[in-house]
This record gives C-alpha cells, sequence and structure tokens, in this order.
C-alpha cells in the first residue's frame, strides 16, 4: 500500500513515525471514549509517512486503499446486518422459556460467546501489526523475524484490552445502548461469525467496525429508539475522520522524525 523507499534508515524512522501517529490518535479517542478502528490507524499512519518520505504521493497504491476502504464499509453493513438477525433469531428461540432462566442462560453463554469474539479479534488485527513489527526488523538487518512476534503481539493487544477498554465499554455498552445480557451474547456472536467468515477468505477487515455496528443491530432488533444514534453518529464522524486525521499525523511526525534521525 505503501512505499518507503531504498534507504533501510530513512524507512524504519517513517515507519515508526507511522506507529507514533496510530497511538496518538487511538490514545486521543480513548480519552474520549469513542472506539476507533487501529486497522484503518495504521494504514493511515503508514500512508501518511509514505508522503513524507516520499515527498508526494507517488509511493501510495490507490487500488490498497480502495481495499481499505471497501473494508470499512463491509465490516460496518455486514455487522449492523448480523447483529439484527441474530438479536432477532435469539429472542424467537428463547420465547417459550422462563426469563430467569434464559438469564441463567446468557450469563454462562456470554463467557462463551465473548471468547470466540476475543478469539477472532486476534485472528485479525495481531496479524496486521506483527507483519508491520516483522517489516521493523527487517529493516533493522534483524533478518526474519520468529513465531514469537505472534504472542508477542496477542498478549500486548489483550493487556490493552484489559487495562484500557473501561471508557469504550461504557461509550458502547451503557451510554448508545443500554445492553441486556441476551444482547450482548448476540452482538458477540454476530461480530465472531463475520470475522470468521472475513479471516478465512483473507480479508482485512475492521474489528471495532464489525463489532460495534454489531452491538448496533442488536439495538436496533428491539427498537430503533434503543439506539442513542448521536452517539453513534459521534462514532460514525470519528470513523470517517480516522483515515486522513491519521494519515496528516503520520505526514508530520514523519516529518519531525526525518529531520531529528
Amino acid at each position: 500500500m505503501a512505499d518507503f523507499g531504498s534507504d533501510p534508515s530513512l524507512a524504519l524512522a517513517a515507519l515508526c513515525a507511522g506507529m507514533s501517529a496510530v497511538v496518538v490518535w487511538a490514545t486521543a479517542a480513548w480519552t474520549f471514549g469513542i472506539p476507533t478502528s487501529e486497522s484503518h490507524a495504521l494504514l493511515a499512519g503508514l500512508a501518511g509517512a509514505s508522503v513524507a518520505i516520499n515527498g508526494g504521493f507517488g509511493g501510495i497504491d490507490l487500488a490498497q486503499i480502495n481495499k481499505v476502504l471497501l473494508g470499512l464499509l463491509f465490516s460496518s453493513a455486514v455487522g449492523f446486518v448480523c447483529g439484527y438477525g441474530t438479536s432477532k433469531a435469539t429472542v424467537a428461540a428463547f420465547s417459550g422459556i422462563e426469563r430467569d432462566k434464559s438469564e441463567g442462560f446468557f450469563k454462562i453463554s456470554q463467557i462463551a460467546s465473548s471468547a470466540v469474539m476475543a478469539f477472532m479479534h486476534g485472528a485479525q488485527d495481531t496479524q496486521k501489526f506483527a507483519g508491520v513489527l516483522t517489516l521493523e526488523m527487517l529493516m533493522m538487518g534483524g533478518g526474519r523475524a520468529g513465531e514469537w512476534v505472534f504472542p508477542v503481539c496477542a498478549v500486548i493487544m489483550s493487556l490493552g484490552t484489559a487495562l484500557g477498554g473501561g471508557r469504550i465499554i461504557k461509550t458502547v455498552g451503557i451510554d448508545m445502548i443500554k445492553m441486556q445480557t441476551y444482547q450482548g451474547f448476540a452482538a458477540d456472536v454476530a461480530g465472531g461469525f463475520c470475522l470468521f467468515l472475513s479471516t478465512v477468505f483473507g480479508f482485512p477487515v475492521s474489528t471495532t467496525h464489525t463489532k460495534t455496528t454489531a452491538v448496533m443491530g442488536v439495538g436496533a432488533a428491539k427498537s430503533l429508539r434503543s439506539v442513542d444514534w448521536s452517539v453513534a453518529g459521534d462514532m460514525a464522524a470519528a470513523w470517517i475522520f480516522t483515515f486522513p486525521g491519521c494519515g496528516i499525523l503520520g505526514w508530520l511526525i514523519s516529518c519531525i522524525y526525518l529531520r531529528v534521525f
């Protein structure tokens, strides 16, 4: 998607700048409790860094950019549809069961469904950052990276989710929709299924967009009024501005790094 030129040291500086842009963008979004796609932030940051090191857009492969945008639209649309359908199917399947009994079932089942969602998150997003880490090692002359790259990326992503996810959870699970247990189960199943299909076919998508729109679909299945569309609108705006915003950050930080290093 992005050409970093033939000088390994300059390319490494630009690549680090692109990654720094992702950290800045993600931290700003986390501060306001807005879930953003680090996958798209990563690609945008790298694109901005490529523009800086090449002095223009000549190093950008527009065909690959189009794939990114297609993945954004695909993951958002399919996530919403699957969330809506899964919620409707769940309600229909348990319509004849007493609420207390079904509630107990969903409390246990949601542990399994969230684990599946977490696994598919790793199957998608760990690969992207492992690829960048491998590229950095090659630029540093370290040769081919070993299999250790994958568990390292997975563990760090897990720690980030555990330590920094509270504000995002509040935005998605309380502010946008006051979720019930069965809705959480349905959203996990829908999101995990979409990510499974995308991973099997080698189609990189945004886990954030997939899961968040699945939650929207689950809420809409109950009632359109149960979703706070103003919160959803804020999320959509952040998603739209991720690519240009993080791209500009990648370019700006790259210009600084290339001068300093």
